[in-house]
């Protein structure tokens, strides 16, 4: 436990002096600010990642393959987003934009699909792209 709370005290020591760095261009993007975004990245992931493993269950898998494959990409994608908004990552809207692009790949492809799953998944990718441009959009 003293070692995370070291580890926790060094993190705020560094995000302070990140703050204080002149040519540093530190944007403070606090998790609370975000929330809805950070909620619908998550949200996001859980539903492609249950596509997919629905899509794998479908007894013509290898017509899905570009299915299984956006939605495991936007899973990713997805998480690695919400996690950079928690930290206040200073890149979060460059990953924001590439989310929601890729969520509105993979929404295009399972809305092909008439599975309920599928449907779902493109249903929440959409919901996903919205509030990453607008988390782009309040940031800019």
């Amino acid at each position: 436990m003293k070692d995370l709370d070291s580890l926790f005290r060094s993190f705020l020591l560094a995000k302070e002096c990140l703050k204080k760095t002149k040519n540093q261009k530190y944007i403070n993007m606090s998790h609370e600010r975000f929330q809805r975004c950070i909620d619908a990245c998550i949200a996001c992931a859980a539903e492609c990642k249950h596509c997919a493993s629905e899509c794998l269950k479908e007894d013509n898998v290898s017509m899905l393959g570009p299915c299984i494959q956006l939605d495991m990409e936007c899973s990713l994608v997805c998480l690695s987003t919400a996690q950079l908004m928690m930290i206040g990552g200073e890149n979060a809207s460059l990953l924001c934009n590439a989310c929601a692009d890729i969520c509105l790949a993979c929404a295009e492809e399972c809305q092909k699909h008439d599975m309920d799953h599928c449907l779902r998944c493109a249903e929440e990718c959409r919901r996903c792209a919205v509030e990453c441009r607008e988390m782009v959009e309040q940031h800019a």
